[in-house]
């Protein structure tokens, strides 16, 4: 009976060892020459100004998250950006172009934002007190934040028609708040200007000329402002979607040398009740979309304003506050960390999630501020992936994603692999162009002695490597239980979560011999740290 039990369990779990496919296939690492380069602090988030009364598709999901109410003292925000050791933030968001600050001769009352149905979005004008302004540069400070804050770019304005404003831009308010942030020592590393202006608006918008026109005055104003002073702030602009057309005018018009970084906007997954999400999530296609507005900005930088640089000032994948059950979840960082690497690669030197807190894709929980699972990706891409990219190649298959990196602070190079894959295993070996030649003598050697050729292979990533037992990191990411929709990530089978004291977990790498395989599973992501990389872009 034993023995017939025992052969009906292996009879039964046949077509399950079956149903997953594995592939071989090879990495191929460029370490001889820089692709492109991000800034050290790539990895940004924002603080958004919505109340907790924004709502979309029945749901409320922003809670009190505002730059306004933000609790500043819960333990667990302080110690989800001092883990960065030095997390960009950015401030601002669709509610930033309404935003009075109360200092100098402001003439208005000084009231929250209200519920209105004519105003836009659905709000009233709203005010930012000092009192709040000294409490969050207190914050900053003792998290060791990096700050961005987006300027009001309607004040002053009218309406002409539909959604276009127009008008020269009132810099008075603006001017006596950045002076009040000077006289109280507050650093800010850039100026923004502007949210959503650009080409036909979100909810507003502004001709690029006249655009310019006002960033030529607020250039003026932070030079005099920040006269003799050791650290002047960039100015960045527009913080709005990609127009081809307006942004170049919007270059030619500013002129050389006004406008620092070109900042942009990108929801490539669209509305946030789109019941497709998990799908062009995981449909290589659909990621790839993203790189024509890479690539055209990139373009248009190198040809109209080659003094600046190129942001993603806000994404955060779908629009509308995100999506519900997707974007707190596990799957949402295949999008997430796919982006970061190519943008990457296109010359982005900063890419800032929306959000850090708040809406269904804040990294942290928007109301238990526990993070999320794309915090941990966020944090692991900002402590391994360097400023460097490097050019890497895998013709293994379009749901098999990598990218590159010199390795963060230390030799060596980073990968980041990624498997959109529900069903198959990739088994990789990772190969340094210095020696293709030397790989395309191991091609002949045949298929019986596979395993042999992979560990040959893998004594190739650089001329420093030898016979020695030399180790690599491995950080493989998985939902917890399997559940793609998990708010449980998984490192190396270990559940992330806090500790007792409110502490972010260490997050350990599996150390494994160079010289065997990479095995990615199926719907997996895995950043693998090579210390003995020989790799000469990398210094």
């Amino acid at each position: 009976m034993e023995l017939c039990f025992g052969w009906f369990l292996l009879v039964a779990s046949i077509p399950a060892i079956f149903a997953q496919d594995i592939s071989h296939g090879s990495i191929v690492v460029d370490g001889t020459m820089t692709v492109a380069q991000t800034d050290d602090n790539f990895v940004c988030a924002t603080i958004d100004w919505w109340p907790h009364d924004k709502c979309n598709y029945d749901q409320c999901p922003w809670h009190y998250t505002s730059v306004m109410n933000l609790n500043l003292s819960h333990p667990f925000l302080a110690k989800a950006i001092q883990a960065f050791n030095r997390l960009r933030i950015r401030v601002g968001g669709s509610l930033q172009d309404q935003v009075l600050y109360d200092v100098g001769n402001l003439k208005s009352p000084c009231h929250p934002f209200q519920k209105m149905k004519d105003g836009l979005f659905g709000f009233s004008k709203g005010c930012l007190h000092m009192e709040r302004w000294d409490e969050l540069n207190r914050f900053f400070k003792e998290t060791g934040a990096m700050v961005t804050f987006g300027l009001n770019a309607l004040h002053g304005r009218h309406k002409i028609k539909r959604s276009l404003w127009g008008g020269d831009w009132d810099s008075s308010n603006a001017q006596d708040f950045m002076k009040y942030t000077i006289s109280k020592g507050y650093q800010i590393d850039s100026w923004e200007f502007g949210n959503e202006l650009s080409g036909n608006g979100i909810g507003a918008h502004v001709h690029a000329d006249q655009y310019g026109k006002d960033l030529v005055n607020l250039r003026k104003i932070i030079n005099e402002l920040y006269k003799g002073s050791q650290s002047k702030p960039s100015l960045v602009a527009p913080g709005g979607f990609y127009d081809e057309e307006w942004f170049v005018k919007l270059l030619q018009t500013s002129g050389f040398g006004v406008i620092d970084v070109m900042s942009h906007h990108m929801y490539n997954l669209g509305a946030g009740v789109d019941p497709r999400l998990v799908s062009k999530i995981l449909n290589p296609d659909h990621l790839n979309k993203a790189a024509y507005t890479f690539g055209n900005l990139t373009h248009i930088i190198r040809r109209h304003g080659p003094w600046t640089s190129a942001w993603v000032g806000e994404s955060g994948g779908a629009y509308n506050s995100g999506g519900a059950h997707v974007s707190n979840t596990f799957v949402n960082s295949f999008w997430y960390l796919d982006q970061l690497g190519m943008a990457s690669k296109y010359h982005t030197k900063v890419y800032c999630r929306q959000t850090l807190i708040g809406g269904n894709y804040g990294l942290l929980n928007a109301t238990t501020f526990v993070p999320n699972p794309d915090y941990y990706s966020g944090l692991l891409w900002h402590r391994l992936m360097g400023k460097v990219v490097l050019n890497v190649e895998s013709h293994a298959s379009p749901f098999l994603r990598s990218y590159a990196h010199c390795s963060k602070g230390r030799a060596g190079v980073t990968l980041l692999v990624i498997n959109l894959s529900n069903q198959t295993n990739f088994i990789m070996n990772a190969q340094n162009s210095i020696n293709l030649k030397l790989a395309a003598n191991e091609q002949n050697i045949s298929r019986d002695s596979f395993t042999h050729s992979l560990k040959k292979t893998f004594s190739w990533v650089g001329t420093k490597a030898s016979d020695n037992a030399l180790l690599r990191e491995e950080y493989h990411l998985t939902p917890k239980d399997g559940y793609l929709r998990s708010q449980t990530m998984v490192l190396n089978g270990i559940p992330l979560e806090l500790t007792s004291t409110g502490d972010i977990p260490s997050l350990n790498p599996a150390r494994v011999n160079v010289k065997s395989p990479i095995t990615i599973s199926p719907l997996s992501i895995a950043f693998i740290v090579f210390p003995n990389f020989e790799a000469p872009a990398c210094g």
